[in-house]
C-alpha cells in the first residue's frame, strides 16, 4: 500500500466559500476512504470516483479565484506548483492505465460472451484461455503501475501557501482512489496454492454466487476464478453467462465515471499551467 499524506486538522482559516467547499469534499471522501476495505465492489469504487469528480470540480474554481491565482504565481511557490504539475501528468497517466485495462478487460468479456451463447466447446476453451491471459497482461502492468505510485505525493514545506497544501491533498485523495481502482481491476496478487484456494472456495458457494447473493470477492476476481472451473455443464455456463453481463455493466459504469474525472483532472492542469506561464 502507498503511503500518503495524511490530512492536517489545524489547516488555516479559509474564508472563501470555495475554499470551505474544496475542504467539506476532502474530509468526505477521506472518511469515506477510511471505512472502505481491501476487497471493496466496483460500486463502492464508482462511489469515490464521484466523489472525485466534486472534489475536482471545486477545485477547477479555486483555481480562476483571482487571489489565487496572484498567489501560486508567485517566485517562491513555482517550484511547488511545478510539483503539483508532476503530480497531475503522473495522475493522468495511471487513469490511462486504468482505462486502457479497462477497455481490454471488457471487450474480452464481450468476445467471451458471445461464444458462450453460441455454447461450441472449441471455441469457448480458446476464448476462455484469451482472456485469462489477456487478464494477466493487465495484471503485470496494473501492478507495475501501483509499485511506480509509492511514495509519489510529497511533502509539506514550511513556505507553501495554503492553497498549495491543500491541492497536495486533493493529490493525495486522487492517488489512493487511483490505487483502490486498480487494485479492484488486478485482483488480489496470489500464490499458485492461495490461487487454488480461492478457486475451491467459489465452487463451495457456487450456488450462492449463481444466487447472486453477496460475497467478499469483487466482480472481477468472480469471473477470473469462475471460468478457472468452467465445465460445458449448462448451469456453470449459465452461471459465467451472468457473472460476465455483471462485470461489463461495472466496466461501463467505470468507464463513464473515469472519462468525466479525466477532463476535470485535464482543465485543472491547464490551469495550473497558465498560472505558471502568466
Amino acid at each position: 500500500m502507498a503511503s500518503y499524506h495524511i490530512r492536517s486538522n489545524s489547516l488555516p482559516s479559509r474564508p472563501h466559500p470555495i475554499t470551505s467547499e474544496v475542504d467539506q469534499r476532502l474530509s468526505r471522501l477521506s472518511s469515506f476512504q477510511a471505512t472502505s476495505t481491501s476487497s471493496s465492489s466496483s460500486s463502492s469504487i464508482c462511489h469515490e470516483i464521484n466523489g472525485l469528480q466534486d472534489l475536482h470540480g471545486c477545485v477547477d474554481k479555486l483555481l480562476q479565484l483571482p487571489l489565487v491565482q496572484q498567489a501560486l504565481g508567485q517566485e517562491q511557490q513555482k517550484k511547488l506548483v511545478d510539483e503539483l504539475l508532476d503530480g497531475s501528468l503522473w495522475i493522468l497517466d495511471v487513469s490511462s492505465i486504468a482505462k486502457d485495462a479497462l477497455l481490454q478487460t471488457k471487450e474480452c468479456v464481450q468476445g467471451l460472451s458471445s461464444v458462450l451463447r453460441r455454447r461450441r466447446g472449441e471455441e469457448i476453451s480458446r476464448e476462455v484461455k484469451k482472456y485469462l491471459t489477456s487478464r494477466k497482461a493487465v495484471k503485470k502492468t496494473i501492478r507495475k503501475a501501483l509499485k511506480g505510485m509509492e511514495n509519489k505525493c510529497s511533502s509539506k514545506t514550511n513556505e507553501e501557501h495554503e492553497t498549495i497544501t491543500m491541492l497536495r491533498e486533493v493529490e493525495a485523495s486522487t492517488f489512493a482512489v487511483f490505487e483502490s481502482l486498480l487494485s479492484l481491476i488486478s485482483g488480489p496478487k496470489t500464490s499458485s496454492k492461495s490461487g487454488w484456494s480461492l478457486v475451491s472456495k467459489l465452487i463451495h458457494s457456487k450456488r450462492i454466487a449463481c444466487e447472486e447473493e453477496e460475497s467478499d470477492m469483487n466482480e472481477f476476481v468472480k469471473v477470473d476464478a469462475q471460468l478457472s472451473t468452467l465445465t460445458s455443464k449448462s448451469d456453470n455456463i449459465i452461471c459465467v453467462q451472468n457473472q460476465l453481463k455483471a462485470l461489463e455493466s461495472s466496466i461501463r459504469d467505470l468507464e463513464e465515471g473515469i472519462e468525466c474525472l479525466s477532463r476535470h483532472l485535464i482543465k485543472s492542469r491547464v490551469s495550473l499551467l497558465n498560472i505558471l506561464n502568466n
